[in-house]
């Protein structure tokens, strides 16, 4: 479930003639919304409604039905063009909606000649996907940064070649594929020479970046040739991040060059070895806690996150509770928790399930862990001066994530401002410029 930070994203009623972008899901979704915006814009297709969807729950695929439906209420004249990866996944029940008008699969969204109002919208073929697992490479698209926010996404990776017990998504995205690191560099330079003050890369297994590249170079290699060949880029940010896969290189990049966010999103999923093991995971209890030690010890202010599972099949009170304690074990600030989902397909699904009021309630208890987890971040910050990435008026983030409200509005969106913590709220940190 790397990088699955799940939302919705629906944007405002579009202009007249212009298309209007529905994004569920990943920071990877959104950034490839905007590539298809453009494509969608270039090919002069207009007056239309793509939704992206995600597959990540079953919570996720009910969403993008809903938004679907309120959609052709909203506008029954306008094309609904369905994509993304539960299209990828299940072409069928999009395609079995009276309200949509095309299914495009995840590759096929990509294309630019997709978007072309007499391929897309022409002949009768409702579902126009492709098998993912026969595409071999990835391009490289340039975004002038995502509409309306502080900072730019770019894409180094996508798929994944690993088949964790749980997840569906490799299905919706194939196998891993990297964008070479010349690409790479050179969007990062054409981003910081439009005055993006902070780049995110991105990606679904984003650590795997490279495996499938001449000589397989590692994303800690990826991330040094960016820093000494983009010397004018104030933060680099890393999204998503499998713990396992940390190389020598990338550990020495994150916790030694200040360039690099001191925030770090973990891969984790749950903190018992017996349902790591039924998940396939790659790593144990005690090589999460190892690495966010080494990671404290050699950068202390950098700050941790992680994705965790509540309600596992199988998982017994004991299991959940080395789950609740490895929040502590690894100092964890942030959490994004996820009731267990049974994705049709995978053999998590086939395992013997706990009753889903347990789950329910697990997850809760692992939220409230998380709020308090947060707690002890925000307040460890209390004095301090941060340099934050203003992303709306009022409010900015600090390099370690960590959300910061402002007392005057006339700052401009992707600007960095030093800022003395006064107080915080429940959920964000209060300052003043310094």
């Amino acid at each position: 479930m790397s990088d699955q930070d799940v939302h919705t994203s629906p944007a405002a009623p579009s202009a007249q003639g212009a298309n209007e972008l529905m994004t569920f899901g990943c920071r990877l979704n959104s950034w490839e919304s905007e590539v298809m915006r453009g494509h969608a814009e270039a090919a002069g297709l207009s007056g239309a409604i793509i939704v992206n969807t995600c597959a990540v729950t079953n919570e996720a695929v009910r969403q993008a039905r809903q938004a679907i439906r309120r959609a052709r209420r909203a506008n029954p004249d306008a094309p609904i063009i369905v994509t993304g990866c539960a299209a990828q996944i299940n072409p069928g029940e999009f395609a079995d909606m009276p309200e949509v008008t095309r299914v495009i699969g995840n590759d096929d969204k990509m294309r630019a000649e997709t978007f072309r109002p007499d391929v897309l919208l022409g002949g009768e073929t409702k579902t126009r996907v492709t098998d993912i697992m026969k595409v071999r490479e990835v391009a490289g698209h340039l975004v002038d940064g995502l509409d309306g926010r502080a900072r730019a996404y770019v894409q180094v990776q996508t798929g994944c070649d690993h088949r964790c017990t749980f997840c569906i998504i490799p299905y919706g995205r194939g196998d891993s594929r990297s964008v070479p690191a010349g690409e790479v560099v050179e969007q990062v330079r054409t981003l910081v020479g439009n005055g993006f003050q902070e780049i995110v890369l991105t990606g679904v297994d984003l650590t795997s970046w490279g495996a499938d590249l001449p000589g397989e170079p590692k994303l800690g290699r990826l991330v040094q040739s960016i820093l000494a060949q983009c010397p004018d880029l104030p933060q680099l940010r890393l999204s998503s991040i499998d713990a396992i896969e940390i190389d020598d290189a990338l550990f020495d990049a994150v916790t030694g060059d200040d360039r690099i966010a001191p925030h770090l999103h973990l891969s984790l999923q749950a903190g018992s070895d017996m349902i790591l093991k039924r998940m396939k995971r790659r790593h144990l209890r005690d090589d999460a806690i190892a690495l966010c030690q080494r990671l404290k010890t050699a950068r202390p202010d950098i700050a941790l996150g992680a994705d965790l599972i509540a309600g596992f099949p199988t998982e017994t009170e004991a299991m959940f509770d080395d789950t609740l304690d490895l929040v502590d074990a690894c100092d964890l600030a942030y959490l994004h928790v996820f009731p267990f989902s049974a994705r049709p397909g995978t053999p998590a699904a086939r395992m013997p399930q706990l009753d889903r009021s347990l789950v329910k309630a697990r997850a809760a208890r692992l939220r409230e862990k998380a709020g308090e987890a947060l707690d002890r971040h925000l307040d460890g910050m209390a004095g301090t001066i941060q340099h934050g990435l203003v992303e709306k008026p009022g409010f900015a983030r600090a390099p370690n994530f960590a959300g910061i409200r402002i007392g005057y509005v006339n700052a401009r969106a992707g600007a960095i401002l030093p800022l003395r913590i006064t107080g915080r709220t429940d959920t964000d940190l209060v300052g003043e410029p310094a």
